[in-house]
């Protein structure tokens, strides 16, 4: 093989794609990881739910999968695919840089990234405690007053789901008042109602913050009301824009337009796989994690059936 062809080529340098990548290392397979180096989790200091790696900085443990991948021969690289195409028996991914590198199969790592509603003040504070996930940071503001503000057609859920974390829970169905919002009925009203979670009609206009803490939310008409965290969802947009060459299947959800994967992490081009948050947008990093190495497992069972096949055919 020459420098720029390889068994496999990880898009993606985070919990999937490393994974994926030390599965196809320790199994002697040439890999590349092409890493952009924008983890969906870089916002975050510590990761959580994490077993064994409990209360991790997320960049630490990177620094410590790539010095892993790296024993069996991974190599990492900074860059981004542009594009991805068939040709031949495999594929041919161009980068940003203008390299075009070659590779019999593709797993696809490249996750998501968050378009978060227009609130001022909002982004700045998106990971200490303008919040997501109440499984990865829940524990650490937990029994204090949440706001939950709408952005998607999940928001309602959201609001039921972080109710277990606190008892003071303020739903403001409007959201930033875009659009994105939900409308709230007599008995998704009373469902809410029942547990405690209020519902403020208000669209929410700024993030308010003193001492370098979040203490509320200011809302249309001027008023403030006092919070401890937000959560609230982003506009989920998969990073697979490179891959629209291949006119891969997708799934429509209710959080956006998804690639479609079997169970292995397959999508409908028989040489490309999709791992975490590319293809499931709820997949924290353990979950990632199991994924990537599903797929790098596959890929490798793969290639071991198309070289059986080759054999025999050239006896």
């Amino acid at each position: 093989m020459s420098e720029e062809e390889w068994d496999v080529i990880v898009v993606g340098g985070s919990a999937a794609g490393l994974s994926a990548a030390l599965m196809l290392g320790r199994a002697r397979r040439r890999v590349l990881v092409l890493d952009a180096g924008q983890p969906r989790n870089r916002f975050a200091a510590h990761m959580h739910g994490v077993l064994g790696n409990e209360g991790a900085d997320p960049a630490e443990f990177l620094q410590r999968a790539r010095a892993e991948v790296a024993g069996y021969g991974v190599q990492v690289r900074r860059a981004e695919a542009a594009s991805v195409r068939n040709e031949g028996s495999g594929l041919s991914v161009t980068t940003d840089d203008g390299r075009t590198l070659r590779c019999r199969r593709l797993v696809a790592a490249s996750g998501l990234r968050d378009e978060l509603p227009q609130i001022a003040g909002l982004a700045e504070r998106w990971g200490i405690d303008v919040l997501h996930c109440p499984y990865c940071h829940g524990w650490e503001v937990r029994g204090q007053r949440f706001g939950v503000i709408a952005n998607n057609a999940m928001a309602a859920h959201q609001a039921q789901l972080v109710r277990q974390w606190s008892d003071d829970v303020v739903f403001f169905a409007a959201g930033a008042g875009d659009g994105a919002g939900v409308e709230v009925d007599e008995p998704l009203r009373d469902r809410l109602a029942s547990r405690g979670v209020r519902v403020d009609d208000r669209a929410v206009r700024e993030v308010v913050v003193a001492g370098g803490r979040l203490t509320g939310v200011r809302v249309d008409g001027g008023g403030v009301v006092a919070l401890d965290a937000i959560f609230t969802a982003g506009t989920m947009r998969p990073n697979d824009e490179y891959l629209a060459g291949l006119e891969l299947k997708r799934d429509e959800t209710p959080v956006g337009s998804f690639l479609s994967v079997d169970g292995t992490g397959r999508t409908s081009n028989a040489r490309v796989w999709a791992v975490g948050n590319l293809s499931v947008a709820g997949a924290t990093v353990p979950l990632a994690i199991a994924a990537g190495a599903m797929a790098g497992g596959m890929v490798n069972m793969d290639l071991i059936e198309e070289e059986f096949d080759e054999a025999v055919a050239g006896r």
